[in-house]
Order: structure tokens, then C-alpha cells, then sequence
């Protein structure tokens, strides 16, 4: 007896490959733009997110949010990303798996040599048309911050930078404090 073909019409792609994803076992893994990315990041790269979580956690604490870097899904778009450091409000993790963009307050990428376009463009055009309200990038290769706010969907209305490393990044309200990025 063989078996049944599969009616591949009637197979949810976009469930099958995020479902894929969650199963590679003990590893970070982001879709982008269909393509299933290992994500292992560098101490050097560790280092800037770190900083950033320190500046804005006691701040993150008085809004009831916490910060991690908890799966992002885009529904109905081949992606699942995982940030550097979001900030979400705590009542939406209990209990939670994938957020969308639009459910974080904040969204941190931090470059690598692999990542740094699809961080720079591809992500970004991706968070904006998710509403993700601020998007920072931490560029380690241009050495540079850019934050973005007033997300629709062909991008942000508001762009404040590049600003070099050393240059305070200011983070509107609800956060209302500036970013040294020094020692990033």
C-alpha cells in the first residue's frame, strides 16, 4: 500500500518553515526574507547589546516591561527574527511565544560583518511595516547608532542619525534618556 501524496497546496509554508525553525535545538535561528539563518553572536557583538540593556533597565522596570531577545514573527512574510534586545511589556510574556514588532517598545540590532545589510535595510523596512515604534541600530562597522521612529508601511518617517559612536543617542518617550554610546 503506498502512502498518500501530500496536497502541497494545501500546505501552509509560512507555519511549516517558522515551525522548522523552532525546532533546531540549542541554536539562535532567525528566517529572513525564507531563508533559515544561524544567528551565533560575537562577544564584541554581545558587548554593545549589553551596554545598551544596562543603560535603559531601570527604566525598562518603572515602565512593567522587561528586555530579551525573544522570537519576533511577521505574519504573513517569509521572516522570524530574533533581536538583540526588545522591550515588551511583562504582561505579554507570560505564557507567550512569538511577539509581533507592533507589541515591543523598542527593537535593538547590532551589526556583524555577516548581518550588517539585512540588519541595515532588510530588517528595518521589515520592523517599520510591522510597527515596531523605535528601531535602533548599533552599526559596529560604520561605528555609528541610527534610531528610527514613526513606522508605516514603506519605512520610518523619522530617521535621527548616523550619530557616531561617542554621540548620546536620545530614546523618546516612553524611555525619556539618552544612550552613551562611548564604549560601544
Amino acid at each position: 500500500m503506498s502512502a498518500e501524496p501530500i496536497a502541497y497546496a494545501d500546505v501552509n509554508h509560512e507555519a511549516a518553515l517558522k515551525y522548522a525553525v523552532q525546532l533546531i535545538d540549542h541554536r539562535w535561528a532567525q528566517v529572513i526574507e525564507g531563508r533559515i539563518v544561524l544567528v551565533s553572536p560575537m562577544w564584541d557583538h554581545e558587548k554593545v547589546a549589553a551596554r545598551i540593556r544596562r543603560q535603559i533597565d531601570a527604566r525598562v522596570d518603572e515602565l512593567g516591561c522587561i528586555t530579551g531577545s525573544g522570537n519576533l514573527d511577521l505574519p504573513g512574510s517569509p521572516n522570524w527574527y530574533m533581536p538583540d534586545l526588545a522591550v515588551i511589556p511583562e504582561d505579554l510574556a507570560a505564557g507567550a511565544g512569538a511577539l509581533t514588532p507592533d507589541q515591543t517598545l523598542l527593537i535593538v540590532e547590532v551589526t556583524s560583518e555577516s548581518n550588517g545589510d539585512t540588519d541595515r535595510v532588510t530588517k528595518r523596512k521589515r520592523y517599520a511595516q510591522y510597527g515596531a515604534p523605535l528601531y535602533l541600530i548599533a552599526d559596529r562597522q560604520n561605528r555609528t547608532c541610527t534610531l528610527f521612529s514613526e513606522p508605516h508601511d514603506l519605512g520610518y518617517a523619522v530617521v535621527d542619525g548616523p550619530h557616531s559612536f561617542g554621540t548620546p543617542i536620545h530614546l523618546p518617550e516612553p524611555f525619556g534618556l539618552a544612550l552613551d554610546t562611548t564604549a560601544f
